[in-house]
């Protein structure tokens, strides 16, 4: 599938990965409603497909994401532009690709994302307190969680933009490469994820985003859990074959 909604988003696959473009150019690539619909066919998209390992969101042109076409946040079902809540759903490493700025509802689809490599002039924040607003699509809790209750009070209460090196700093941004560099590092870093065993890599996503809300005790045991069903998979097999035997393993998914 090659576009969704109006080109509002762009979809391909590749060799296991899922690329996910927002592509919204003239608008910076700010969320609409027609956008978010896309957003989350294109997360279904992912959950669905057995030949995707992992995921890419970018954004087109020079932008990443400059926010949402409103501050206020969506009322009833209707209105379903949450879609942070859709990327961070998906079971699958998801990287984003930050070619340019991600500001407001920008940066909450960030950090929905489990990596985030960006363009060393791209700017980050949430500036929605400087307009009477403030996050609705998990911005004030997902931002706490990836750079600490410091951080994330300075930036949401503040509204201020930080640029790529404070970004990598306070590790809201893994890492930041020049503008030119950064698609054959994002194309690096999917060819890295894809390589994975697909099921380790989810159950390990999957105790690090549940392991944050609960005691260390229950995520423990959840860690434990997942690995014990982990054994009986052929995946696991392979894993200890080829590391008895010296070579690179080929994992299958099973």
């Amino acid at each position: 599938m090659n576009a969704l909604y109006a080109d509002s988003v762009l979809y391909h696959t590749a060799n296991g990965v899922a690329w996910v473009t927002l592509n919204r150019p003239a608008a910076r690539n700010r969320l609409d409603l027609s956008m978010a619909n896309a957003l989350r066919r294109a997360c279904q998209l992912i959950m669905q497909d057995d030949e995707v390992r992992a995921a890419v969101l970018t954004g087109s042109a020079d932008v990443f994401c400059d926010g949402d076409e409103s501050d206020a946040p969506p009322l009833g079902d209707a209105d379903a532009r949450r879609a942070a809540a859709f990327i961070g759903a998906i079971d699958k490493p998801v990287a984003a690709l930050l070619n340019g700025d991600a500001i407001d509802h920008g940066l909450e689809l960030a950090l929905a994302c489990d990596l985030r490599i960006a363009a060393d002039n791209a700017r980050f924040g949430m500036t929605q307190v400087t307009r009477g607003a403030m996050p609705w699509d998990g911005g004030t809790q997902r931002l706490p969680r990836v750079v600490g209750r410091a951080w994330a009070a300075d930036l949401l209460l503040t509204g201020r933009l930080i640029d790529a090196r404070e970004a990598v700093e306070i590790g809201l941004v893994h890492e930041a490469h020049p503008a030119g560099r950064l698609a054959e590092r994002g194309e690096e870093l999917a060819r890295s994820l894809v390589e994975l065993a697909s099921i380790a890599a989810r159950y390990v996503k999957e105790c690090v985003v549940k392991g944050m809300d609960v005691t260390l005790e229950q995520g423990m045991r959840l860690e434990m859990d997942l690995n014990v069903i982990l054994q009986t998979t052929q995946d696991r097999a392979e894993g200890v074959a080829s590391f008895l035997e010296r070579r690179k393993p080929t994992f299958r998914g099973e």
